[in-house]
């Protein structure tokens, strides 16, 4: 051969040499989040979300990437963005969000590995068929938020032990956990002698046109019900009670820290670091079957003392001893 030629052959092959071992890398593992919400409303738990995959060695950028699909609290496009994060041939799909993210995902396919997040049983929702051993391609944290709702009236009723009337905040859109909250809510009620009056928002429009209600009929206080939508809404929500002076409970800490008055539920931030403990443990071959539902086991009660002293209310101090977090 030729010098000429022979130096253009070995130019050509030097040339596909990068390409060549370019081909032979593997492509990292992408995990799908899918949420009801919009992105703004989860900044802490993404980052709970985030440290989890990070205990378990994978760190999103670098070893494995991440596909969001946001529903903007509109239920019905989350089946839609569950069959993209198929196509797209995830190797693990992470729900939030409320019931309907997991079922979307659960409905798209039997074989990509699921994890959830669930405020409540998900034996009960038909997620799963069993806590111990899951079975199929889904497994995931419950964090209990709507099985408190006693538990949260009866903390209400000490802080404002006058209260007969208390006004429940529900989102319509979201009908099972509506259907769960007012449920548990007037059995509560009637057990603790109070009257329960639901009110329905799941738009902006709608939580100010509730308030115009309370406005109108004073309720003693009111109790906001655990929804994804009315927390992606705690400011306004914090804002109108406190501007209408009616002391309220919520069902994460995110609505104290916003200026609610007072909430009570499970360290939802630790519910989705375990979430993502779970997922990167699945890309390490676990599965999802064999996987137990964990159950949340940090309860947080938040009290904002400066939204009390604004309401004129004094915080018992049997109360104020059981606060995890006094905000002042």
């Amino acid at each position: 051969m030729r010098r000429r030629e022979f130096l253009g052959v070995l130019g050509g092959a030097v040339a596909g040499w990068p390409l060549a071992a370019n081909a032979q890398q593997p492509a990292i593992p992408v995990i799908g989040f899918l949420d009801s919400r919009s992105p703004d409303a989860l900044t802490e738990r993404l980052r709970g979300f985030r440290q989890g995959l990070k205990d378990t060695g994978a760190v999103e950028g670098e070893n494995v990437a991440i596909e969001y699909r946001w529903a903007e609290n509109q239920f019905d496009r989350l089946p839609g963005l569950a069959a993209e994060l198929v196509r797209r041939q995830v190797a693990v799909i992470a729900t939030s969000g409320g019931p309907a993210a997991a079922f979307a995902a659960k409905a798209a396919t039997m074989t990509i590995p699921i994890v959830f997040t669930a405020a409540e049983d998900p034996v009960r929702r038909g997620l799963v068929t069993s806590l111990a051993r899951p079975g199929g391609n889904l497994t995931g944290i419950n964090f209990f938020n709507l099985e408190l709702v006693t538990k949260q009236l009866e903390l209400l009723r000490e802080l404002v032990p006058a209260a007969t009337r208390v006004a429940v905040l529900v989102n319509p859109a979201n009908a099972t956990v509506t259907e769960t909250t007012l449920r548990d809510a007037e059995s509560a009620a009637r057990s603790m002698g109070l009257q329960i009056q639901a009110v329905r928002a799941s738009t902006n429009r709608e939580i100010d046109a509730a308030f115009t209600i309370f406005v109108r009929e004073r309720p003693d206080a009111l109790f906001v019900g655990g929804d994804p939508f009315l927390n992606a809404r705690r400011v306004q929500l914090a804002l109108l009670a406190g501007r209408q002076g009616i002391p309220a409970i919520y069902s994460g800490r995110e609505f104290a820290d916003a200026g609610g008055l007072m909430s009570y539920g499970s360290d939802i931030t630790d519910a989705y670091r375990q979430q993502g403990v779970y997922v990167g443990r699945i890309l390490k071959g676990a599965k999802p079957a064999d996987m137990p539902v964990l159950q949340s086991t940090k309860f947080e009660l938040v009290i904002n003392a400066q939204t009390a002293r604004i309401l004129g209310l004094t915080v018992p101090s049997s109360l104020l001893a059981r606060a995890d977090e006094v905000i002042e």
